[in-house]
C-alpha cells in the first residue's frame, strides 16, 4: 500500500519557504524551530532530493523546491480553510487578524476605532498596516483590506462597506479671490487639488436630479497622494477639490473650508472590505466588520451602508 504523503511537512516547508526563515516559521506556526527543521529534512529525506539551500545567513530554494512550492502552499492553504471553515461559527471570536488599510482611511477613520474593537473582543489581535501598496492577500497572509474607491474585478471576495459623501469645497479667501462656481462646468477655469494616488482622480463626475450628470476635467499647480495631505493646502487656499467629507468635517464646521455646488453631488467614494477568496470569513473578521458596519451607519456623512 502507498504510503500516505506527508502533508505536514509539505505545509510546514511551505511555510519555511514563505517566511524565508525556519525560526520565523516556527514562530508563525507555534511549533519549535527543531520541529520545524526536522519536517523539511525528513520530506528531503523521503524525496531523496534537496528543497532548500541552507548558509548561516539566508536559506534559498533549490529547483526542486521551486517546482514543488506552487502545490506545497496550496496545500498549506487548503488546510488553513478547511479548518477556517469548521469553526466558522464559533461563539467567540478569536485570534490574529491581520489588516490593511489605504493611509488616509487607516489614520484618520479605522485607527481610533480599533481599540474600542480589542476591548470589546479581548480574545482578537490586530496586526494592521498602513499603506496605499496595492496587497497580495493570499501570498501575504492578509486577512483583510480597506480601500478606498473602484475596484476592478477580482477574484478575491469584495464588499462595499459604506460610501463616502464628497462635497468639492475650497477656502473663503479662495472663493472671494476666483468666484463661486454655479455649475460643475466652472471648475474648468479654477485651479484644482488633484490627488495623484488614484486611477482618474482628475475628472470629477456629478449628477443632478434633474439636470442629469456631468464630467469635468481638473487640474491645478498642487498635487498630492494623500487626501489628509490636502487639507492644510485647501485651507491655505491653493486650490478648490471634491474630498469625503469625513476628512474635512471640522473645517467646515469651523468656517476655515465651505462647500460649493451642493446641488450638484459628486459620485460617492465607496469603501470596500477585501478578503482572500473563498465563502467562509473566519468569526474574528466577520466580528470586525460587523463592528465597522455599525460605526459608519451612525456617521453623517457616510451612505449606502450594506449589510
Amino acid at each position: 500500500m502507498p504510503h500516505l504523503p506527508d502533508f505536514e511537512a509539505w505545509a510546514i516547508f511551505a511555510k519555511v519557504a514563505e517566511r524565508g526563515s525556519f525560526s520565523d516559521a516556527a514562530q508563525e506556526l507555534g511549533l519549535a524551530k527543531t520541529t520545524v527543521s526536522k519536517a523539511v529534512t525528513r520530506l528531503e529525506e523521503r524525496l531523496q532530493t534537496t528543497l532548500l539551500h541552507r548558509t548561516t545567513r539566508a536559506l534559498s530554494l533549490t529547483e526542486s523546491g521551486r517546482q514543488s512550492l506552487e502545490r506545497a502552499a496550496r496545500i498549506l492553504a487548503d488546510g488553513a480553510a478547511v479548518e477556517a471553515e469548521i469553526l466558522e461559527e464559533a461563539a467567540i471570536p478569536r485570534g490574529l487578524i491581520r489588516l490593511a488599510s489605504t493611509t488616509a482611511f487607516g489614520l484618520q477613520q479605522l485607527s481610533p476605532l480599533l481599540p474600542e474593537f480589542v476591548k470589546h473582543h479581548p480574545e482578537i489581535e490586530i496586526d494592521l498596516e498602513i499603506t496605499d501598496r496595492r496587497i497580495d492577500l493570499v501570498g501575504e497572509g492578509v486577512d483583510l483590506v480597506l480601500r478606498v474607491g473602484p475596484e476592478p474585478d477580482s477574484t478575491l471576495r469584495i464588499t462595499k462597506l459604506f460610501a463616502f459623501r464628497v462635497p468639492v469645497v475650497a477656502s473663503p479667501a479662495f472663493l472671494e479671490k476666483h468666484g463661486r462656481p454655479e455649475h460643475p462646468t466652472d471648475l474648468v477655469r479654477l485651479p484644482a487639488l488633484v490627488f495623484t494616488h488614484m486611477v482618474g482622480a482628475e475628472t470629477w463626475n456629478f449628477h443632478h436630479p434633474v439636470h442629469g450628470d456631468v464630467s469635468v476635467h481638473v487640474d491645478g499647480p498642487f498635487h498630492v497622494n494623500n487626501g489628509m495631505a490636502a487639507v492644510p493646502a485647501l485651507v491655505a487656499g491653493l486650490g478648490i477639490t471634491a474630498l469625503p467629507q469625513a476628512y474635512v468635517a471640522q473645517e467646515l464646521q469651523d468656517g476655515r473650508l465651505e462647500e460649493v455646488l451642493k446641488d450638484w453631488p459628486v459620485t460617492p467614494a465607496a469603501v470596500h472590505v477585501i478578503t482572500p477568496p473563498g465563502r467562509a470569513r473566519p468569526a474574528r473578521v466577520r466580528a470586525l466588520i460587523d463592528f465597522l458596519r455599525r460605526h459608519f451607519a451612525a456617521q453623517p456623512w457616510a451612505e449606502g451602508i450594506e449589510t
